[in-house]
């Protein structure tokens, strides 16, 4: 994989993004995005990311092409808002056509949180400022809706190190059904036999009948951080782990990679976006990477992720 030089990519389209923003990009403020555990949603034809970063609540990034961002004048979720004072983490946002609503779905003070809105720039607000599993702490909460309609919430619990569970949803997409509570997948292959012991960041697709989990192993301040995929035939599995994870670790120059998610852009190719490293040296900020995902021919499809790594950048105009 090669990571785009975006910097570059820059200089030669400042012209069309000028046109498309009534404005000139300040070349000084061209920079990466810094997001941890980002997650991107396509909506109306606008990309919306999100992620951990800002110490009370979530940002909020807008794009039109994946490369150039602009970073929106307020939080998506403040702390207001919310339960918790703390650890903003992790968010997904999901618009629901039946309910005409925005769903956020977050950690708070290490407890798995969800708040709604009308607009997918926020403001997100909890209904009830409890978290959705009051007295247990988990993290890395992600929603799945299977084609029958059925919600399905994947998250981290604290037991074993961090391990990664499911449960159905009510109606209402707030409320777990804590009787279908199910254990999927923990720590069990090499590259994941470190402190703190983690399987987490958990997303779930479908493929061809088969539903794929990636998730992160290793250690996140580790540079071998990475990415892994279990399979399953249903929702609640059983899982079974790719034999050779995993999939996404220390690509060309990046280290710390992980805590992924998948979108499809606006050709419909599907994507993986994930955070690494600020640098070699250094874990904070971690910094928002785009690459793309496909699956080969096999009787069990093995999904890959390739080609080049996108670094998109926030612009300021002027």
């Amino acid at each position: 994989m090669k990571i785009l030089n975006i910097l570059t990519a820059l200089l030669f389209s400042f012209g069309f993004v000028s046109c498309q923003n009534n404005g000139k990009i300040n070349q000084e403020k061209v920079e990466a995005i810094s997001l941890g555990d980002p997650f991107i949603m396509l909506h109306e034809n606008v990309y919306y990311a999100y992620g951990t970063h800002a110490k009370d609540g979530i940002e909020v990034y807008t794009s039109g092409d994946l490369v150039h961002w602009e970073k929106a004048g307020s939080l998506a979720l403040h702390q207001k808002d919310s339960w918790g004072e703390r650890w903003f983490w992790a968010p997904e946002v999901y618009y629901i056509k039946e309910k005409n609503k925005f769903f956020m779905y977050y950690s708070a003070d290490e407890h798995i949180c969800v708040a709604t809105s009308d607009s997918p720039l926020g403001p997100f607000v909890q209904d009830e400022k409890q978290p959705m599993i009051a007295d247990e702490k988990c993290i890395d909460n992600s929603l799945f809706i299977d084609d029958d309609g059925k919600p399905y919430l994947y998250f981290d619990r604290f037991n074993d190190g961090l391990n990664i569970w499911v449960a159905e949803l009510e109606e209402d997409l707030k409320t777990i059904k804590l009787s279908t509570l199910t254990k999927c997948i923990n720590v069990s292959q090499s590259w994941e036999e470190v402190h703190p012991r983690v399987n987490e960041g958990a997303f779930v697709t479908k493929y061809e009948g088969i539903y794929y989990m990636t998730y992160s192993g290793n250690s996140y301040e580790s540079p071998f951080y990475g990415v892994g995929y279990a399979t399953a035939a249903s929702p609640v599995g059983p899982w079974t782990k790719y034999d050779k994870n995993p999939i996404l670790q220390k690509p060309d120059t990046l280290v710390g990679v992980g805590h992924s998610a998948m979108f499809k852009d606006k050709e419909g190719q599907l994507r993986i976006v994930f955070h690494a490293h600020n640098n070699q040296e250094k874990i904070h900020p971690r910094h928002m990477y785009i690459a793309s995902v496909r699956f080969t021919n096999e009787a069990i499809p093995v999904m890959q992720v390739y080609g080049d790594i996108l670094k998109p950048v926030v612009v300021t105009f002027e």
